[in-house]
């Protein structure tokens, strides 16, 4: 039996374009040929702040480059890259411990205040600010959302482990405004120390800093801290607290930083 079969044309497959090459490379790629060194110590000088293209620095080993000017800093180092301390002038209204990835309406997290734009101009550790010092911080030693003051943010392990392991030995001090008059006999029953539920609550040192027509200034220095401890205190001897304003940690001070800016913890500072 014969019959007819359907032909169906053959149907050419597709041409494939030709493979056109990428112009571009990676920074890391491009630093490493210019030095030269391996592609790690390539990522190291970028990621130190060494390295500019089209002279604005840039810390991104993964940038792409193709006809940019790159420049590698003369004074450029292979020096293990340092971890930072930051101190913040906390202003009232923003979380100290509250993580990035927590702020809502109703939580601002501290930790959104470092950036370049907020370093202090005065600053005299003499580091360079670099995108990473901003990531990986730890927040220390909590403060009142309603107060103001000095928040740590580490990156170093050594000063976290200090500020949590030696907590209840370290010193705060804080100013705290309080409506009205302070009485001599409210300062001698907080220096005397307080009890609750019969179990003493930690000791304090507490003087006048300065007086007002409305309100005064106490000055605290306090051990073992914890939020709500002054206030408490205070609440205990009938003081209503208009402000407050944590200046110190330990030996390490806030000064004159303005209130929203950051510096570096220096080199010759300790807790």
């Amino acid at each position: 039996m014969t019959g007819t079969v359907n032909m169906l044309p053959m149907i050419a497959p597709p041409k494939t374009a030709p493979h056109t090459p990428r112009i571009d490379e990676r920074l890391a790629k491009r630093v490493a040929a210019m030095v030269p060194c391996s592609r790690r110590e390539a990522e190291q000088y970028i990621e130190g702040g060494w390295v500019s293209v089209n002279g604005k620095v840039v810390e991104e080993p993964m940038f792409r480059v193709s006809s940019h000017k790159v420049d590698i800093a003369p004074d450029a180092s292979l020096m293990e890259l340092q971890t930072v301390t930051l101190l913040l002038h906390k202003p009232p209204g923003y979380d100290a411990m509250a993580a990035l990835g927590e702020a809502s309406r109703q939580v601002r997290p501290a930790q959104q205040l470092l950036q370049v734009a907020t370093h202090n101009a005065d600053d005299a550790s003499g580091t360079r600010v670099l995108k990473r010092h901003f990531a990986k911080l730890t927040a220390c030693v909590p403060l009142e959302t309603a107060a103001s003051g000095l928040v740590v943010f580490t990156q170093d392990w050594r000063v976290l482990r200090k500020l949590e392991e030696d907590a209840h030995l370290l010193e705060q001090e804080v100013i705290v405004e309080v409506a009205g008059e302070a009485t001599a006999a409210s300062l001698q029953r907080l220096n005397q120390g307080l009890l609750d539920d019969g179990h003493p609550l930690p000791a304090v040192k507490v003087s006048l800093n300065s007086t007002g027509e409305t309100s005064s200034k106490m000055r605290f220095a306090i051990k073992g801290a914890h939020p709500g401890l002054i206030a408490y205190l205070c609440e205990r001897v009938g003081w209503q607290i208009v402000g407050m304003k944590r200046l110190r940690i330990g030996r390490v001070a806030m000064a004159q930083l303005p209130a929203g800016q950051w510096r570096y913890l220096q080199a010759h500072e300790r807790f």
